[in-house]
Order: structure tokens, then sequence, then C-alpha cells
């Protein structure tokens, strides 16, 4: 008997689709016996890597890890079971830049299991007195003063890690040499984000995506969210109310930034042909269209999103949002960028409170970055 242990991380949207595929899986495949365990989102997100790689064969895991993955090899390269055309395939079937997240140096350590980036979403039962949801930022100011009027809130997730992330979604960064971010984007970007804060729920930054929608679902007084991970769970929610989801409200070119979640084989595992083998049947198309999505999973498969059997559960989560994750931004994914996302977030977060000042952040910021760019530390927890 071989028993593969996986770890996924604690929302639905994760374990359901997991926990589904084991009694198919094992009676299937009568020799093998699959549990998966759980840990929270701060977990899955900040939580240590070497002692997860220890205890299990298969974990899910957010994309930064993989520049500390590759440069250790901490994972099993995928190429090194998959043909040509097989890689292609998953490839080619990918969301956004999904895929490319989970390749370094010449090796795909994970698939892409799960997408997502961040969205725009709505209370539609609240909305329909404000009419259509934003195409612009400018819209969403007007909105968010209309609903202050009303005693009603925008909706803007602002804990740390969320505070870094839409920054990243608003600058979209490059490398230029020594510099990450630009000075001009930096001070235009924490401008527009303390006008949203000003205009959103006193809780915001408190907030992660999670816990912002679950007050939107049992509270009236927030409206909209302009930009929020997406979760296709508050969308295909049976009862009222739910909420919808739309693309953001920039550019069409813009994109917001990607997330999402990968499933990796620890390299020390014992099971690695085994475990390979579970986790191609988990990414299938056919899977991940299928009962993936009925059991609360969002697919990392582009078929899953543009299938509409999985658009009418979703009350098309997928294809309102599939403009925004096709342009997705793709992090960094050097060893060193985790350390990095760290050490900013919370720096981040107090500009946008308007607790210290934007006139150097930038610089504060591309300092940091060319100190862990190098990453001659392996980060042990991931933004």
């Amino acid at each position: 008997m071989v028993k593969l242990r996986g770890l996924a991380w604690d929302h639905r949207r994760c374990w359901g689709p997991l926990d589904a595929s084991v009694e198919p899986c094992s009676a299937a495949h009568p020799g093998i016996e699959i549990e998966w365990d759980r840990r929270s989102l701060y977990e899955f997100g900040e939580g240590a890597l070497d002692s997860v790689l220890s205890a299990y064969d298969l974990v899910i895991f957010d994309h930064p890890f993989i520049g500390d993955i590759a440069r250790e090899r901490l994972m099993v390269p995928f190429d090194d079971y998959l043909s040509g055309d097989q890689m292609d395939f998953f490839e080619q079937d990918s969301v956004g830049s999904s895929w490319q997240s989970y390749a370094k140096d010449g090796h795909q350590w994970a698939l892409p299991i799960d997408a997502a980036c961040q969205v725009a979403s709505y209370r539609p039962d609240l909305m329909t007195r404000y009419g259509q949801a934003p195409g612009s930022l400018h819209e969403v100011i007007e909105l968010g003063r209309a609903l202050r009027k009303d005693g009603k809130w925008l909706g803007l997730p602002l804990v740390p890690t969320d505070a870094m992330c839409l920054l990243l979604t608003l600058t979209n960064p490059q490398e230029n040499g020594e510099q990450f971010f630009a000075a001009d984007r930096v001070v235009e970007a924490i401008d527009q984000l303390r006008q949203l804060a000003a205009l959103s729920h006193p809780d915001s930054p408190k907030w992660n995506p999670i816990r912002c929608y679950d007050h939107m679902i049992a509270n009236d007084d927030v409206v909209y969210v302009p930009f929020a991970f997406g979760y296709v769970n508050y969308a295909s929610k049976p009862d009222a109310p739910h909420l919808l989801f739309a693309d953001v409200p920039t550019p069409a070119s813009a994109g917001a930034l990607l997330g999402g979640a990968g499933i990796g084989v620890s390299a020390q595992s014992r099971h690695r042909q085994e475990a390979v083998d579970y986790a191609l049947f988990l990414c299938s198309p056919d899977y991940q269209r299928g009962e993936y999505v009925t059991a609360g999973g969002q697919p990392g498969s582009l078929s899953a999103w543009k299938d509409k059997a999985a658009n009418d559960l979703s009350r098309d989560f997928f294809k309102s949002t599939l403009r925004t994750i096709q342009s997705s931004y793709l992090r960094p994914t050097h060893p060193g960028f985790i350390a990095f996302f760290r050490e900013c977030a919370p720096r981040v977060q107090a500009a946008i409170s308007g607790q210290t000042s934007t006139s150097d952040l930038a610089g504060t910021l591309n300092r940091i970055y060319r100190e862990t760019r190098s990453g001659n530390e392996l980060s042990r927890s991931v933004a």
C-alpha cells in the first residue's frame, strides 16, 4: 500500500476538489491511499517550507516560492516525468502566466492547479441602485462618494500582504538596472489607494479578501470592491446574497497581480511517480472543468475557465474575469523576492494609511529589493 500525504490550505476553494478526488482515485488505484491535511491561509502564504516538504508528498503552494525551490531543488521537476507534448499541452491550457510562474532555471517545478488574480466584485442586489460596475478608477471614486452619501462603503482588503499586492497591481514594476519601482508610479499609486481607502469600510485595514467577502455576504454596507483576489465560491453560493465578479477598473492591457496556487511533489517523497500521476489527474482538463469546479475549486485550466457549465454554476465568474487574468502581472520569481515582499508589505500599508510619507517610499523599496535580490538566505516564508 502506497500512502500519499498532501497539504492544502484551509478554504473550500482549495480542499473541496482535493477531498472530492480521493475516493475516485483510490477506487481506480486500489494500492494507493490519499490523505490531505490543511493549514491556514496565513501559513500557506507565509509559513515554513522545509518542514512541510519533509512531511508531505504533495504540497499546494504559492508561486513566489519558486526561486528558492529551484535553487535548492526542493521539489521534483515535472519535466523529468512529462513528454514535450504533455508539457506543451499543459502550458497552452494554463490561464494567464500561471504556467510560467512555476518555471525556473529550465525546469517546471509545479503544475498550476488553481488560478486567481485581483478582480473586482460587488453585491448585485445593492449595486442595482448605482448602475453598471465602474470601468475606471475615476468611476470607482465617483461610486464611492455616492455610496458614502447613502451610508455605504467601498471595500478594499488592506492587510499588509494585500496592500503590497495592490501597489504591484497599480505599478506593474519591472527591473531597470538597480531600480524595481519607478518613483513617480509609486507616488501616483499610493495617492490613488489613499483616495480609495478613504471611501472604504473602516475595517478594510484588517481584511484580506476572504474577510472582506464574508463581511459583504453577512452585511449590507459594502457594495463594491475594485481590487481583491477572486474567490469563485462567493459567486456560486446557491442562496442569497451572493457576489458577482468583474474585470478590474483599469485599462484592458493592465491586468492585475497574478495569484493562484500550484501543486508540487516534494523531493523528499518516497513515492514520486505516484505523486506525479495524482497531480496530473488533479490538473487534467476533464477533472478541472468537472468535479474540480462542482466541489468548489477555482481551476487552473483555461478550458475550465471557458467551459459553459462551469460559468453557469458560478454566475459567469470565469468568463467575467478572464480578460484581467489573461493579462495579469507576474511577480519576479528569483530567490530573495519572498524576503523583499515580506519586508516591504507593512511599509506600503503604512504609506496608504498616511502614517508615513510617500516621498522616499520608492527609494526604500528599491533599496530593500537590491539587498534581497541575490537571495543569499533561503526564504522560509512567502507573501
